[in-house]
């Protein structure tokens, strides 16, 4: 997915990092929609979710989404979520992500995304995005119409 964008660099963003507690599920359990909107983008970018699982649901998660979240080992999740966007090429992806331990990610990646959420935000991890959407369905559908994104980043 490739992006011109007055005033910036082109973005050529290969995959999209998502965090998923609290950025694309509440309490374990996908939010409405999301399935739908991530199996969409799967023909555009690569998706890779990061989690601590801390609802232990990530198995059932992967299934819905075809996908294999990587696990993170408990203590400095921030760290280890940074450290895989860079074996990625942080320069090709957008990270998305709402908590604490979402904040280094999005700072580091090309395209820093911050969703408000219903278990909350972390203010560092919203000023560290390049953009906040309310919530994680216009997140992923933003990524569905470039004009969008041409609109918002463009300086």
């Amino acid at each position: 997915m490739e992006i011109t964008i007055p005033g910036r660099e082109k973005l050529k963003l290969k995959h999209i990092v998502s965090d998923v507690n609290g950025t694309l599920a509440l309490d374990g359990s996908l939010i409405p929609g999301v399935a739908e909107r991530i199996i969409a983008l799967k023909h555009r970018v690569d998706i890779h979710l990061v989690t601590a699982n801390t609802s232990g649901k990530q198995a059932e998660i992967d299934t819905a989404l075809g996908t294999k979240a990587i696990l993170l080992a408990p203590g400095d999740e921030a760290e280890q979520k940074a450290a895989y966007l860079r074996s990625l090429d942080a320069h090709t992806c957008a990270a998305i992500g709402q908590g604490a331990n979402d904040q280094l990610m999005v700072k580091e990646a090309a395209l820093g995304i911050c969703v408000l959420s219903i278990e909350g935000t972390y203010l560092p991890t919203l000023l560290a995005a390049d953009i906040v959407f309310p919530d994680i369905l216009s997140a992923l559908e933003w990524f569905e119409h470039p004009k969008r994104m041409i609109a918002t980043l463009r300086q």
